[in-house]
């Protein structure tokens, strides 16, 4: 819905979902190994012809650090504007991001307000331009549904349909027995 709300509110020609191979800044939370994480995202968006889906830091392994990714897609894109979304939790910590400024120079940001994460002042980061995507504000998270699914708990409009029948036929963040 997130990404449905952006492209939507900011008319953008595409949108590329890129799952982290592991986020620098959230060393504990990958929860599945990276094919299922790919899988799950092409299950849920396969039929949607507004998104497309870069394996690009998977294939990189490692930590995941956004200018990689960004350098990549200049090259790839090199005469479009170029908008990186976060969720609005993260504009407190831009400034850790790695070669922040040089980032800031690549992508345009696009921030999503979280609940329980009010938007506080914009980081200090020369060059920064941001965003604000006044989407669907869903109070739901990964931690949130993985924990759904380890108590049997069900998942229905909470992810789409096709991926809880990957996490389901896979199972996926059950407690093993």
């Amino acid at each position: 819905m997130a990404a449905q709300d952006a492209y939507e509110q900011h008319q953008l020609d595409r949108l590329i979902l890129v799952p982290a191979a592991q986020a620098p800044l959230k060393p504990n939370d990958v929860q599945s190994l990276a094919g299922d994480r790919l899988a799950m995202l092409r299950a849920a968006v396969e039929w949607d012809r507004r998104f497309e889906i870069s394996d690009v830091e998977l294939r990189r392994g490692g930590v995941s650090y956004t200018i990689d990714s960004a350098r990549h897609f200049r090259a790839q894109f090199p005469g479009d504007e170029l908008y990186w979304i976060i969720g609005g939790d993260q504009l407190p910590k831009l400034h850790l991001w790695r070669e922040i400024g040089a980032l800031a120079e690549l992508v345009e940001f696009i921030f999503l307000e979280r609940p329980g994460f009010p938007v506080r002042a914009h980081p200090e980061v020369p060059g920064l331009r941001l965003h604000r995507c006044d989407g669907h504000l869903l109070a739901i998270n990964s931690t949130e549904l993985r924990e759904r699914t380890r108590r049997g708990l069900s998942l229905d409009y909470f992810v789409p349909h096709k991926a809880i029948v990957y996490i389901h036929d896979k199972g996926l963040y059950r407690e093993p027995t």
